[in-house]
């Protein structure tokens, strides 16, 4: 029998696609389910468990959030890549992790293809597509959810005449959670004035709940990429996790994200990133510190360049690994301390520290005193500085009385 190798999450979609897999096109299914930050112990086994149930002939579970991590959100962070300048990018880097994955059981298995439960209106089906392309290009790529645009209420009612019910509310929000954040889409998201209820939400409290003090923290960069919380060392993933668990508490990390998809059209999600947002501001302010003012433009301009292009699904394209080049050489001196102030769902980063600093207090103090230069100095500087502005105004007497 002719097999496919599905990315399986345990959800509606995947779901359907493992029994339409089998009962329709007639393949022996084989699920793989990448654990990207977004499961627990127990809801793994709940996802081996459903696919067991849905006939599939073997199932892996695999961690993933080393390689997330290591591969992806340290650029993410390095580059202080925001999409629209709110959203970091939660969903784009996992689906490439999960399409590694997939192809290499495809290959271990002998596999004919290769499947997504991705439709045919979001980013992710391009995702998959473009990696599983470059991965597995000798594998047919089966999108079943796109290829018959149902809806989900459809999906979950040709499920139950066969005997698999599916949870309700799923009909409703389709929920992503990973080590980077949480999507929520579904209902509400389509439309742009509204918002969904406080029920969909798992990683941040509601503000009537948040503690009513404030509290400081300290995160310790290396090179540009965190490594301390409160002088204690952690390993990426574990000061993630922990950074989620610590914000969420105090309601930080929720957002509303809308741009444009890769297929053209508008999108709009909801999110979770507790963590994200503490870390990409506390890099920000870090880099401000240490970095050059061309530094940072430079850098910043093509970690822009490089979160646009993985969340639009080209990190397999050359100028990707030049733009890390880039980003790299920029960390060297980007390490320090800062301190953060989480209150009433908000947070300001109110202090930062580095041994590369270059403000120097033994040498100049904004508004102040300054060894680095006199007063005369100042003065023709500020004569020289000001001659193009003046030449342009006694020349087309646009400034003239």
């Amino acid at each position: 029998m002719k097999k496919v190798v599905l990315a399986f999450s345990g959800g509606l979609d995947t779901t359907f696609c493992a029994v339409y897999l089998r009962e329709e096109l007639g393949y022996e299914v084989i699920t793989v389910t990448v654990d990207t930050g977004g499961f627990s112990g127990d809801e793994l086994r709940r996802i081996e468990e459903r696919a067991k149930s849905l006939q599939v002939s073997r199932h892996y579970s695999i961690d993933g959030r080393a390689f997330v991590y290591d591969k992806f959100i340290s650029y993410i962070v390095k580059g202080n890549a925001l999409r629209g300048n709110v959203y970091p990018l939660s969903v784009g880097a996992e689906r490439v992790a999960q399409a590694v994955e997939v192809g290499k059981v495809a290959k271990e298995q002998g596999a004919e293809a290769v499947a997504h439960g991705s439709t045919g209106a979001g980013n992710d089906q391009i995702r998959f597509d473009v990696a599983l392309g470059v991965l597995a290009p000798d594998k047919l790529i089966l999108a079943p959810i796109r290829s018959l645009g149902w809806s989900r209420k459809k999906e979950a009612e040709w499920l139950k005449k066969r005997g698999v019910e599916v949870m309700l509310e799923v009909q409703d929000y389709s929920i992503n959670e990973g080590l980077w954040g949480t999507t929520i889409g579904g209902k509400e998201t389509h439309d742009s004035w509204e918002f969904p209820p406080e029920t969909v939400f798992r990683k941040t409290k509601a503000l009537r709940e948040v503690p009513d003090r404030p509290r400081e923290i300290q995160i310790g960069f290396e090179k540009g990429l965190p490594v301390s919380l409160d002088g204690s060392e952690r390993g990426g993933v574990e000061l993630i996790e922990e950074l989620n668990r610590l914000a969420g508490e105090y309601g930080i990390g929720r957002g509303v994200h809308i741009g444009d998809t890769i297929m053209g059209i508008k999108g709009r999600i909801v999110f979770e990133a507790p963590a994200p947002m503490l870390v990409i501001a506390s890099h920000r302010e870090l880099e401000k510190l240490v970095l050059s003012k061309q530094q940072r433009f430079w850098k910043d301009h093509l970690g822009q360049v490089y979160g646009d292009m993985l969340h639009e699904g080209l990190y397999f394209d050359p100028v990707m690994r030049d733009i890390e080049a880039l980003i790299d050489s920029s960390q060297r001196c980007v390490t320090g301390d800062t301190r953060v102030r989480l209150h009433g769902g908000t947070y300001m980063v109110i202090g930062v520290r580095s041994d590369f600093s270059l403000m120097k207090r033994d040498l100049a103090v904004y508004g102040e005193q300054q060894s680095l230069w006199d007063w005369r100095d100042a003065e023709g500087f500020s004569r020289v500085y000001g001659v193009p502005s003046r030449l342009h105004s006694l020349l087309s007497g646009e400034h003239a009385e």
